[in-house]
């Protein structure tokens, strides 16, 4: 029991902090998720510092309709992160924002059948009208795809959105960012979303396919010559479990932080913590990981800005 009881709980003092003390704090504090945060800013600084690891970053469509799409897009400029995969709606959030959709302030507790009638949908608290998204997207994406099929009729999810970004001029846009500095970003479920939508629409009268197999061997190339590997992974789903799905095959993750709202009971993917990843062979028994339990929204900016602070970035 001696062995426990060597580190004593400090009491915060928030007067004129910086972002990296107030993660020093929340390490110091003992207390709860906070010290799982401050361990998160931790293992992430020593996964960028590693230059022999590949850095993966995973996340949901949902925090793309947010202010967070900036802070992801400045992550990407700053090179915290070689590979992203994520979820189409990430690409029609994404894409819509950078054509100039408009998203508005909102509230989860409005009258969703006024709004449908309204033409205003809802995300959250994030309310995107039909203008800002689905209607713009159909009107901006058919000309690139034009412009493509020519060049070849067969494209791969990950060049497919390397030429929109290419197309894109908004710093603020992921897919700009991750185009503009060679972040390849795969989207395993590319049909599932607007964009997708547009792509089979497009190949009905035009002679376009969609080879969904070649992202999947560039992930497993990756994964086989790469032998320390790490990711942020923020949300789960189909983003999250392409990371630790491909982390198996370069011997488990060695670095991961996953931030989540889940809870494990229900036997979810999002839910299960990093440790039921081990058992799996997704993460390595002696890397360094913690699971955060919290909103992405309200845990991410902290993450970055601590990080920013500690590697002067």
């Amino acid at each position: 029991m001696e062995n426990l009881l060597k580190r004593k709980v400090e009491d915060m003092n928030l007067e004129k902090i910086n972002f990296s003390d107030l993660i020093r704090q929340m390490d110091s504090s003992g207390g709860f998720s906070a010290k799982n945060l401050a361990k998160s800013v931790s293992i992430l600084e020593d996964m960028i510092k590693d230059k022999g690891c590949k850095k993966f970053l995973s996340f949901p469509a949902c925090i793309v309709a947010t202010g967070l799409r900036g802070a992801i897009s400045q992550a990407i400029e700053k090179g915290l992160f070689d590979i992203i995969i994520t979820t189409c709606g990430t690409l029609d959030h994404d894409l819509a924002r950078a054509y100039g959709g408009e998203y508005y302030h909102g509230s989860f507790e409005l009258d969703d059948n006024k709004l449908h009638k309204s033409g205003i949908n809802r995300l959250g608290n994030v309310l995107i009208p039909n203008e800002s998204y689905g209607i713009i997207l159909e009107k901006k994406m058919n000309p690139i795809l034009e412009e493509l099929v020519k060049q070849k009729n067969e494209w791969s999810g990950r060049e497919l959105i390397h030429e929109f970004g290419k197309r894109l001029d908004d710093n603020n846009s992921i897919l700009y960012q991750a185009s503009k500095n060679n972040v390849p970003i795969y989207v395993p479920g590319i049909t599932d979303g607007a964009f997708g939508t547009n792509l089979v629409w497009f190949s009905q009268d035009h002679n376009f396919k969609l080879d969904i197999l070649k992202d999947e061997k560039e992930l497993a190339d990756i994964a086989f010559t790469n032998k320390k590997t790490g990711a942020l992974m923020i949300g789960g789903g189909i983003s999250k479990h392409h990371v630790i799905w491909y982390g198996q095959f370069s011997g488990g993750l060695d670095y991961a932080v996953y931030i989540t709202t889940a809870t494990q009971y229900d036997g979810s993917l999002s839910g299960a913590r990093l440790t039921e990843a081990v058992s799996w062979g997704k993460v390595k028994e002696q890397a360094k990981y913690v699971t955060v339990d919290g909103d992405a929204t309200i845990i991410l900016p902290i993450i970055l800005a601590a990080l920013y602070e500690n590697l002067k970035l």
